[in-house]
């Protein structure tokens, strides 16, 4: 499992976009360098939007740690909740709005819609 590596989440990424695109949801970039590299974000509003995968930034409903080296991945999952605390931490001093979703609330695309639409406007 050590050899395991985020793959840049493609799949939760496209059924984010095509949310986006339905809902008519415009202004969003992808791959706007700013701290914490979010998934999403809205310039002009200055919103950053993140898509958490369960595994990787420890999911309380969701997160089921490998039996085998389970101090290796308690770890490196603290590691990644206290890295995006940080992260949500640094963005707010800089005046920054932040949504995070996990990766199984893409299963309600309207409840996302409307969150976004609320905190963007």
């Amino acid at each position: 499992m050590s050899m395991v590596h985020s793959r840049g989440n493609k799949s939760t990424e496209i059924k984010f976009i095509k949310l986006l695109k339905k809902s008519k949801i415009t202004g969003w970039r992808r791959c706007f360098k700013i701290v914490g590299n979010p998934d999403f974000v809205f310039p002009k509003n200055k919103m950053a939007i993140f898509i958490d995968g369960c595994f990787w930034h420890g999911c309380p409903r969701h997160l089921r740690l490998p039996a085998t080296n389970k101090k290796y991945w308690q770890q490196k999952v603290a590691s990644n909740i206290l890295r995006d605390n940080r992260v949500n931490k640094l963005l707010k001093e800089r005046g920054w709005k932040i949504c995070r979703f996990w990766e199984h609330e893409l299963m309600d695309l309207k409840r996302l819609s409307r969150v976004i639409i609320r905190e963007n406007i």
